[in-house]
This record gives C-alpha cells, sequence and structure tokens, in this order.
C-alpha cells in the first residue's frame, strides 16, 4: 500500500478548482439545510449527501478540498432544501441518505441488522433489537451493528470496571473459583466471593444506565417544534422513528408516515430534543 502521503499528493494533482459549480454556489444560502452533489442529468443515484447549519460554507469547504478531487469533478448540479436548524436538517439527511444510497456516503446507511446489551438476573446477553419494541426499549443497553461490536463494548465495561468475564458470560468458569482475570486483580472477585452477585449486579447495572435505550414516552406521534432565524417546522416523530416534517402544525397534522424498523440513527438525532425539554412538544391525535 502507497503511503498516505503519496496518496493526498496524488489527490493534490488531480484537483481543479470546479468553476463550473460556481453560480449553483452563488445560489446557495447561509443557513440550514441539506444539500446535494449529483452528476449528469439524468443519474438516478446522488453523488453526495450532506447537512450544514451554513449550507453554502459547508459546500465551500468540500470545493477546497483536493481529497474530494473525484467527487468534484463528476459533480454537475448542486441541489439544496431549506430546515428551520440543525435537527430537521440530520433528520432529513439520515432519511434522504437511507433511501437514495449516495454513491460517496458511508454513514447513516440503511442497517437491518441491529444489536443490543440485555441484563436478566445479573447475566449479560447480546439480543437482535432491529425489530425493537420502542415500548420495551428501556430493558435494552447500547445499539450496535454487530453481535461483535455488542460484545467488544460489553469487554470494555468489564475491563474499565473489574466486572467478572465469567458472571456476565462472556466466558465460561467454575463456580466458586476464582476467574483467570480476578487472579490478575482485574476482576472485583464476584465469582469466588470476593463480592457479593448482588453487589457485583447493582455495579453493572450504575454502568449500563448511561446506555439505556429510553422507552417512547409518549401514546403516539408527536411534533417537535425546532425554530430558527426565518423558519419554524414541526418534525413528526413516532416510536422514535422520523415521518415528515411541515412549517404548521395543521400541514403536520396529515403526516403518515410508515412506522418500520428502530431506527437508531433517528433516535440518535432525536432523544436529546425529545427529552430535552428545550423544545415545544405537541402530542398529535390519532
Amino acid at each position: 500500500m502507497r503511503p498516505v502521503r503519496d496518496r493526498r499528493r496524488e489527490a493534490a494533482a488531480l484537483y481543479v478548482y470546479p468553476e463550473h459549480l460556481r453560480g449553483e454556489i452563488e445560489a446557495l444560502p447561509r443557513a440550514p439545510g441539506v444539500y446535494t452533489f449529483l452528476g449528469n442529468e439524468d443519474d438516478v443515484l446522488p453523488l453526495y449527501i450532506g447537512k450544514s447549519v451554513d449550507i453554502r460554507g459547508r459546500v465551500m469547504d468540500h470545493l477546497r478540498t483536493p481529497e474530494e478531487a473525484r467527487l468534484l469533478r463528476q459533480s454537475r448540479r448542486i441541489t439544496h432544501v431549506r430546515t428551520a436548524g440543525d435537527i430537521g436538517a440530520q433528520l432529513l439527511e439520515a432519511q434522504l441518505i437511507k433511501a437514495s444510497h449516495p454513491l460517496y456516503n458511508r454513514k447513516l446507511r440503511r442497517t437491518t441488522r441491529q444489536f443490543s446489551l440485555q441484563l436478566h438476573r445479573g447475566v449479560v446477553s447480546v439480543v437482535n433489537s432491529a425489530e425493537l419494541d420502542p415500548a420495551r426499549a428501556s430493558t435494552l443497553y447500547g445499539l450496535h451493528s454487530s453481535p461483535r461490536a455488542a460484545m467488544s463494548a460489553l469487554r470494555r465495561i468489564a475491563d474499565d470496571h473489574r466486572l467478572c468475564y465469567t458472571l456476565l458470560g462472556i466466558e465460561h468458569g467454575t463456580p466458586g473459583r476464582p476467574c483467570f482475570r480476578a487472579m490478575l486483580r482485574q476482576c472485583a472477585g464476584a465469582c469466588h466471593g470476593g463480592e457479593s452477585r448482588g453487589e457485583h449486579e447493582e455495579r453493572l447495572r450504575r454502568v449500563l444506565e448511561d446506555r439505556q435505550v429510553v422507552a417512547w414516552p409518549f401514546a403516539g406521534a408527536v411534533a417537535l417544534e425546532e425554530r430558527g432565524a426565518d423558519m419554524r417546522q414541526y418534525h413528526v416523530v413516532r416510536d422514535w422513528q422520523y415521518l415528515g416534517s411541515a412549517t404548521t402544525l395543521t400541514a403536520a397534522r396529515r403526516i403518515r408516515g410508515q412506522v418500520g424498523q428502530f431506527d437508531r440513527d433517528a433516535y440518535r438525532i432525536l432523544q436529546a430534543p425529545v427529552l430535552g425539554g428545550l423544545h415545544r412538544i405537541v402530542p398529535l391525535a390519532a
């Protein structure tokens, strides 16, 4: 493999400022929203979708980057959609990327596999949470793309807090005898009576608290109001899933998006705004 320095030098050598996009750039607002790089008129697949609180400024950052020369050479148009603020921009970006699979986007792809940690009687297991029931979400901890990623997270938790691999179900051991990590003083000793199993489980619960998946706190869909400098939007959400946005409550009530697989990206974006108390939340009639 060539050194990173050589690859960067090659990218810089190929870089030419895309003069053909200058008019597109001048038409972009310095405001929140989502932008899309497109190829030829007949190209169905977008090249790249991004979001920013300053669309024009963010796009200009792309144009100054030699490492993105390949993207810029293929781009023929730049379109944008305004939003009231960053919440709407994040939600729309995630929705569009999953719907259209842009060529150069690597994050926020649609994920059909999703796994969480579940605690039962002191033992942690990895469960498939792709079909997560939002009403029972609070029994789960963390959202991961694979069982391996979930187990890696559990190992890190055990290592950081001297929890027992044997009691957690990570490794097999002999009941009542010290595990290998206990002999290295990397386990507090719940495996052999150094601490009670109740104390071990309580410590585990406290550690997992910050990773707990919060159950949807409403009976149905709600509209989250986001106000910007010159725009207001109502983002319609149900069961931690984004259904769409409107500029009035009347229009928001007409949104009937379909709830499907639990979306960890929407959950990540919405958790703080929904639970933080800084935004008006309007329950919507069924």
